[in-house]
């Protein structure tokens, strides 16, 4: 009877409902007849590959070794600025502000709205409540406190961008949602209403509130729990308001449309950007840091413009690289091209008007401590003086 009941614990932890809901209708019509749709499942332009053949052993070696575990972690606690109410509640003097919640959740307050991309609230990034990939760090402001929200934006179909109690938490706020064709379902099946939710194929775009929100292609995969394969669409962003503009990679491997999307859409005052949970296992769907200042640049037409805020890093442990690599590596990147980022602690508002100043508070809890890194001050980015001073 006592491993009867805590088998019955066991799956009391598990949230059914949050694998998520198979499209029907004229949902599932709109999906069949998307270009990306074909024989049965969405698909990349050109063939991806979610996992190198041959790799499940080494890969599976990589992450259980010791040392590889101390490295994927920081030595003490992430710092978390938590933002006042009054200064959450003041608009952005330039018209434009970012705030990074943490892995890919951010919130653009952009042009009198606020958008909040991929919010993830949750301890784990998992369909149940007691395994998976766990937080590293608190939510800089609870959902209960945040403050009004127009849209939702969601990239993909993954635990770690599509939350289930996140995205029933914020249905009080009466925010829109604009998600990929077939994430729908999911948001209808948690409690959004029908009428607030609108699905987009690549290169489809909606206004709400005077933005015009486009969906732009991205290298990636979706899945979810135990449904069928790659039948919700993943997706980039780009947000366009009356003064300003602001892209949004989701999670995408580094593909010749960063381009394209720039000379359509661009040029951009901010950019955020995965540049975390990249591994050799997996070429295709993550970048590098490398690669996603390089997307950056092509989103600028070849010279680098705009602030590029790296994401995806920093709050779960989803790949074998050490924990601070991503923005360590993102941030020379950036000071070799001349480009400018913003690498904020989580919670930490800035204007993308404003010269980025980079304060490397990673270093101090970064495993094993690092050596060879130069000092380093809190200093402006791009880095021409910056360099020299370093030299």
């Amino acid at each position: 009877m006592t491993g009867f009941r805590s088998r019955r614990i066991g799956l009391s932890a598990l949230r059914p409902a949050s694998f998520g809901a198979v499209p029907t209708g004229e949902r599932l019509a709109r999906i069949r007849r998307s270009p990306q749709f074909v024989d049965g499942q969405f698909r990349n332009p050109v063939p991806t590959r979610q996992l190198l053949n041959g790799s499940a052993l080494p890969m599976a070696r990589t992450q259980l070794s010791r040392e590889g575990r101390l490295r994927r972690a920081p030595v003490g606690p992430i710092p978390v600025h938590r933002p006042a109410a009054e200064d959450r509640r003041r608009p952005p003097a330039s018209g434009l502000r970012l705030t990074w919640m943490g892995h890919s959740s951010v919130l653009v307050e952009i042009d009198g709205r606020r958008v909040l991309f991929d919010p993830v609230w949750g301890e784990r990034c998992s369909p149940v409540t007691w395994a998976g990939p766990k937080r590293m760090h608190p939510v800089p402001v609870e959902l209960a406190e945040l403050e009004q929200v127009d849209v939702v934006v969601i990239s993909h179909d993954h635990y770690d961008h599509l939350d289930m109690s996140t995205v029933q938490g914020l249905i009080r706020t009466g925010a829109a949602f604009v998600v990929p064709l077939g994430i729908g379902a999911d948001l209808e099946f948690w409690g959004v209403p029908a009428e607030r939710i609108t699905e987009l194929d690549w290169h489809e775009a909606t206004r709400i509130g005077g933005l015009t929100l486009t969906a732009t292609p991205a290298q990636h995969f979706c899945g979810r729990g135990l449904r069928g394969p790659q039948h919700t669409l993943w997706a980039s962003w780009v947000v366009a308001g009356p003064e300003h503009r602001v892209y949004h990679s989701g999670d995408t491997g580094y593909f010749s449309g960063f381009a394209e999307i720039g000379a359509a859409h661009g040029p951009f005052d901010a950019t955020m950007m995965q540049i975390g949970a990249y591994s050799d296992f997996w070429p295709d769907i993550h970048m590098t840091p490398e690669e996603g200042l390089r997307a950056h640049v092509d989103l600028s037409g070849g010279a680098p413009e705009g602030v590029l805020l790296p994401i995806h890093w920093g709050t779960f442990n989803l790949a074998p690289h050490p924990w601070s690599e991503p923005v360590e590596r993102t941030v020379m990147a950036g000071r070799r091209a001349g480009a400018q980022i913003a690498a904020p602690p989580p919670g930490k508002p800035f204007e993308p008007a404003d010269p980025p100043v980079v304060d490397p508070w990673w270093r101090a809890i970064a495993v094993p401590p690092v050596q060879g890194w130069p000092a380093w001050p809190a200093v402006a980015s791009p880095a021409g003086a910056d360099l020299a001073a370093e030299r």
